[in-house]
């Protein structure tokens, strides 16, 4: 939401809400938030996570007096990077700088001489990933100090957030209803820095930037119990609806996911892959590298079982990604790229044939809608006699996947989402479309 227009219409669905509003979303120091039904108000000097902690109490006070089930949403800026901007969008404001988070006072002092982990993609001495990240220099000694600092801040702001969090239960122990409320925190994305020599930022599909936490607590679920069950943001809402005993609807992409330990043992052969996108521009932050790079459109999967961890990609140049996490999970050896280390065997079978099963898969997902998402293997197979990689893996469905299928492309790069640029996509039935038109049209 911008501050200069205050006349939009409120968000439908809320009995309530006080979003922060932009060009001041961002910025630590100076927010701006609209109550609903009032006019913009400005906090500057205020701390921004400070602020909202105050309105999330307040939200839930009234939701407390009002003697329903709710719902709370709270989304502080922490650990995002400090903007500070004049103006509602890039091109026409004079002035925009992106810098590192900022801090409470009284976090300032923590955290001194903690360093980004250096792990085996931290800035390493040969290129790593794909498309426009093979061409990244390796970082500066001053470049790397700058990334470690670029870190601290990030812990520092956090600070906030864990109080925010400690706030909100204490609340809710106050009222009465602790232990009848569940509560979700999660983050709407990871983070890199310094990690395949990628300045910070965010808008990769690789393991910093796509595995985030979350954390759920409320009545069934066990204290200090740990999963490795795959989930994504699309499987949030079809959780809450099970949860609160409202049917599912059919046109929900994700799934709801188990939170008692017995239903999430049961489910985890069943729950194996999140699809991952985007379209744009990736933009590095802080002072060092703030270019703009095209071509990072790409399409993807994370997959997950007992025999195998794997992230394959199709980059809009039509490059292609393929890692085997469980031996790399740093993702330094692309095993797709023709400077790849020898890789005859991915999970216990042959490179080529891994490969064909995940872009199959991929490319029901690039463009699925509702059923097709939750059960992209029937949708491969209408039969039901395949629902994970391992049984898709079976040798009497190799010409299936490596002659018939067609394959993930893209016919060119755009900043944005625009399906003619994607090749032929997936239809509801099993048949392909392009351009809008069903493949028998084509064909």
């Amino acid at each position: 939401m911008s501050s200069s227009q205050e006349d939009i219409p409120e968000p439908a669905g809320f009995t309530n809400s006080d979003f922060l509003l932009d060009p001041f979303t961002y910025n630590y120091l100076n927010s701006t938030f609209q109550l609903k039904g009032k006019e913009p108000r400005s906090y500057e000097g205020g701390y921004s996570t400070d602020i909202m902690s105050q309105k999330a109490q307040s939200l839930l006070r009234d939701a407390v007096i009002a003697e329903k089930p709710f719902f709370l949403t709270i989304a502080p800026i922490a650990p995002h990077g400090n903007i500070n901007m004049n103006g509602s969008a890039l091109d026409d404001n004079p002035v925009f700088e992106h810098t590192a988070p900022v801090s409470a006072k009284r976090h300032e002092h923590l955290f001194q001489g903690v360093k980004v982990p250096r792990t085996q993609n931290f800035n390493p001495d040969t290129p790593s990933g794909a498309n426009w990240l093979l061409e990244l220099p390796q970082q500066s000694p001053e470049n790397v100090e700058y990334n470690d600092h670029y870190h601290r801040q990030r812990l520092r702001s956090l600070q906030a957030v864990d109080e925010l969090v400690d706030d909100l239960f204490a609340e809710l122990e106050e009222y009465g209803i602790l232990d009848n409320t569940y509560v979700f925190y999660s983050s709407d994305n990871g983070f890199h820095i310094g990690q395949h020599r990628l300045q910070p930022g965010k808008s990769c599909g690789y393991e910093e930037d796509i595995n985030i936490p979350l954390i759920v607590r409320g009545p069934g679920v066990a204290a200090n119990y740990t999963t490795e069950i795959v989930t994504t943001h699309t499987d949030l809402a079809p959780t809450f609806f099970k949860l609160l005993g409202i049917p599912l609807r059919d046109d929900f992409d994700g799934r709801a996911f188990p939170v008692t330990p017995d239903a999430i043992e049961s489910t985890l052969s069943t729950r194996e892959h999140v699809a991952v996108e985007y379209w744009g521009y990736a933009g590095g932050e802080g002072i060092y590298d703030r270019t703009l790079h095209e071509n990072n459109t790409y399409k993807a999967i994370r997959i997950a079982g007992p025999t195998y961890n794997l992230y394959y990609s199709v980059w809009c140049n039509n490059e292609h990604e393929l890692y085997d996490m469980t031996k790399d999970p740093g993702q330094m050896n692309n095993l797709l790229s023709p400077t790849a280390e020898p890789a005859f065997l991915v999970a216990g079978y042959p490179l080529e044939k891994v490969a064909s099963r995940l872009d199959s898969l991929l490319f029901v997902l690039k463009s699925c809608k509702g059923r097709v998402c939750r059960e992209p293997w029937k949708n491969l197979h209408p039969d039901g006699n395949v629902s994970n990689l391992e049984e898709a893996l079976s040798s009497k469905f190799d010409d299936f996947y490596e002659v018939q299928q067609n394959r993930v492309k893209f016919d060119y790069c755009w900043n944005g989402y625009v399906p003619e640029a994607e090749g032929p996509m997936w239809e509801k039935h099993g048949f392909f479309l392009r351009d809008g038109l069903p493949w028998h049209t084509w064909v």
